[in-house]
């Protein structure tokens, strides 16, 4: 983990996002204490947990965007999750238990990313010995040069990659897909990891280019050089000291039961987090896992609910509380140029692919800003998402006739914008225009 303080977090939120500083500061010191934890004794360690956040604030203002960068400035396992998509247990549908698996298994892909890239020079060059024993033993080998060394310089030098080679592929059949009710995920895990073990394995022998075979034998080589116990001890280690959960649209499963209609599990679902996120043991195919360190992030707008109407027990477990404003129009203008990959630095990359040369000048970009900024008051409230739908619209006619032979600049200013928006800026209801 990296030693960042609390204002060096802030500082590195502050180059992708705009504004919410509050929020910045609460998820900064989850971080540092975060550290601090890890520096104590053991003795100590297991007593202390992590204070959890609850992000209050309406969609498209930063929550899930600040939980993602906080991961990955800590390079820390992190999953978003969408409560809604849960039941409780007994009904049909997923149980939240499969919220650590899923950690699990991004954890454990996680490591196998790095570790593949620490073994992938080495596979290189078993993968060079593989083809020249390959092109040695092909039969047209009399073209080609008598000396391994010759061959190898060859074959590094980009020479050979048409010639054709032999390898034998082995292909698993894909196992029966197994469905089961909510409640019974770990049986069906347990069932298809079986079935994978078990299943059978096809083996046929092709002739493909060498560039082809190439990257069939790399992957074969990487594999074999990985040592999957080490990755998967590793990586169930990192999920339960360092993962990030993110548990969005929390607000839709506050409020009374219902007896009856599609929200009849939703309180439920909220009795079954709570043992998830206060600390408890799960059963995955890696084995137990435990929770009692994992950092939970939940977020909602909660426009029709409160945070109080959630259960006792489960606001208690996110102590710490944080709401987002509203993006002012200042902070849309913000958005759409300073962060490191801003909207229209973004496009820019994009139309210049086919040469285009985009530009946006000041009273462009207030024009742009504005626009959304009325859009959002003046129909739903969707933040920083509008500035996507805005500008979309803004360069449909100049992505559709972006690959010209020739190089075009254009220039985005306010006479720009009202031109190509005129319909939508003039109309009483913009909804018909922009979405």
């Amino acid at each position: 983990m990296r030693e960042l303080t609390p204002s060096e977090v802030v500082a590195e939120l502050d180059q992708h996002i705009v504004g919410q500083d509050a929020a910045k500061r609460a998820v900064a010191i989850a971080l540092r204490n975060r550290w601090r934890w890890m520096q104590l004794p053991e003795s100590i360690r297991k007593d202390i947990t992590p204070k959890n956040i609850l992000m209050i604030g309406p969609t498209g203002v930063g929550k899930t965007e600040i939980t993602r960068r906080l991961a990955s400035l800590i390079d820390a396992p992190f999953i978003k999750v969408e409560a809604t998509k849960y039941t409780e247990v007994g009904y049909y549908g997923r149980d939240v238990e499969s919220i650590v698996r899923d950690l699990v298994e991004a954890s454990i892909s996680m490591i196998r990313g790095r570790r593949r890239g620490e073994v992938e020079a080495a596979a290189k060059l078993r993968v060079e010995d593989r083809l020249l024993d390959m092109l040695e033993r092909h039969s047209d080998f009399s073209e080609l040069p008598a000396s391994r060394d010759e061959l190898l310089t060859k074959l590094r030098a980009g020479e050979l990659e048409d010639k054709l080679v032999e390898i034998r592929v082995t292909q698993r059949q894909l196992p029966l897909q197994i469905m089961s009710n909510a409640g019974a995920d770990q049986l069906e895990m347990e069932m298809q990891g079986l079935m994978e073990r078990l299943g059978p394995r096809r083996s046929r022998s092709r002739e493909v280019p060498v560039y082809s075979a190439r990257r069939v034998l790399v992957e074969e080589e990487i594999e074999e050089l990985l040592d999957q116990d080490s990755i998967q001890d590793e990586g169930v280690h990192l999920a339960e000291s360092r993962g990030v959960v993110f548990i969005d649209e929390i607000d839709k499963i506050c409020g009374a039961e219902q007896a009856q209609g599609p929200d009849v599990s939703r309180q439920g679902v909220q009795r079954d987090l709570l043992p998830i996120v206060e600390g408890t043991t799960v059963q995955t195919k890696y084995g137990y896992i435990k929770t009692d360190h994992m950092l939970f992030i939940a977020a909602g707008a909660f426009h029709g609910s409160r945070p109080a109407d959630l259960m006792p027990e489960l606001q208690g477990r996110f102590p710490i509380r944080v709401e987002l404003s509203d993006l002012t129009r200042d902070d849309l203008v913000r958005i759409l140029t300073q962060p490191r990959s801003a909207l229209t630095k973004q496009y820019q990359q994009l139309l210049g692919v086919d040469g285009v040369e985009l530009s946006f000048s000041v009273d462009g970009i207030d024009a742009i800003a504005d626009l959304a900024h009325q859009l959002n008051r003046t129909t739903q409230n969707i933040g920083a998402r509008r500035l996507h739908t805005i500008l979309e619209r803004l360069l449909e006619t100049v992505s559709f006739e972006a690959p010209t032979p020739q190089k075009r600049r254009v220039l985005v200013n306010a006479a720009y914008v009202n031109e190509a928006l005129a319909d939508a800026v003039k109309t009483d209801d913009p909804r018909r225009f922009i979405l």
